[in-house]
């Protein structure tokens, strides 16, 4: 059954895309771990107020990106309609004016989370970073700067993913703005989460380079960004080898090999994809992406996990 046919709940959760949701939920994770090796203790709250606000903020981000991205949707439809799933507004899957207020709605709870998060923890200035986080969107969709239009999106996303969001959620749990943890591990988290911004746009390259959209991939070509996402990859690994080798004094150097251990492991699926995600190829492109963010992401929580788990074990520095 078309999505648009579907009651309305279930037209909610298609257009929330939960095959994305790792993509915020795993640095969540890792943020929230950080916190924990950060300050010694676990706390309920600060684990409360950072899965409310990054669930929140997930849906906002979503369902905001699909309505300033509609007029690109709508291209992208009608050159090739019978390519990938059906898009939110285009498809009538959701009413713009649905998803527009849904959205700000998911907003306006993650900013209330956010103070209330403050106040209950203790936290001062969580609220501040959390409409931080929130504001990545606006300078990544919305006029005038639009910079996810501009060839820069994949940095701000990258940021917004690797950096801030971790941070919040270190913040929330472990109450220290900057710890020695967080500045181990996002970095390699942030280079991770660039590569998985500029595969986003593999699939849209034609879509996008007709609606006036300036991505990396409109700019290099196909082949020129998936080169870039190996890049990216590859340095993330390599800062998380430094990270293992600098921080074996505060950080177990055995959950750096395991992160590494599986991103390896699951790359042999991506390299064997790679050079059959062409422009166009909307089937394999897909493979490659979910083969990448298994890749990428699964290496980020084994990273959360045995990190936890050398915590609680006691292994380790």
């Amino acid at each position: 059954m078309h999505p648009a046919f579907l009651p309305l709940p279930r037209r909610l959760l298609y257009a929330l895309k939960p095959a994305s949701w790792p993509k915020l939920l795993v640095p969540m994770a890792v943020g929230q771990v950080l916190g924990v090796m950060s300050s010694g203790t676990w706390s309920w709250g600060g684990a409360a107020v950072g899965v409310g606000f990054t669930a929140a903020m997930l849906c906002y981000l979503v369902l905001l990106n699909d309505w300033f991205d509609a007029r690109v949707d709508a291209i992208k439809r009608q050159m090739f309609p019978d390519a990938g799933s059906p898009k939110t507004i285009p498809d009538a899957i959701l009413h713009p004016q649905t998803v527009l207020l849904a959205g700000i709605g998911f907003g306006l709870v993650g900013a209330s989370i956010a103070l209330c998060g403050e106040i209950v923890t203790g936290r001062d200035g969580l609220a501040l970073a959390g409409l931080m986080c929130l504001a990545m969107l606006p300078l990544y969709s919305a006029p005038p700067l639009r910079l996810n239009d501009r060839g820069t999106g994949e940095l701000v996303e990258a940021a917004g993913v690797g950096v801030l969001l971790p941070w919040f959620n270190a913040y929330a749990q472990g109450g220290e703005l900057v710890t020695r943890e967080l500045l181990l591990v996002t970095p390699g988290l942030t280079a991770l989460a660039l590569a998985s911004a500029i595969a986003s746009g593999l699939a849209d390259e034609d879509s996008d380079r007709a609606g006036g959209k300036a991505t990396i991939t409109t700019q290099l070509g196909n082949a020129a960004a998936r080169d870039a996402i190996e890049y990216a990859v590859m340095a993330g690994a390599m800062l998380w080898a430094v990270a293992a080798r600098v921080g074996q004094h505060h950080l177990s150097p055995f959950a750096f090999s395991a992160a590494l251990a599986v991103l390896l492991w699951q790359w042999r699926g991506v390299a064997a994809i790679g050079p059959r995600a062409v422009t166009s190829a909307f089937t394999e492109i897909s493979r490659y992406k979910e083969r990448l963010h298994r890749a990428l992401w699964g290496s980020a929580l084994t990273l959360a996990l045995a990190l936890l788990l050398s915590r609680v074990l006691g292994v380790g520095p």
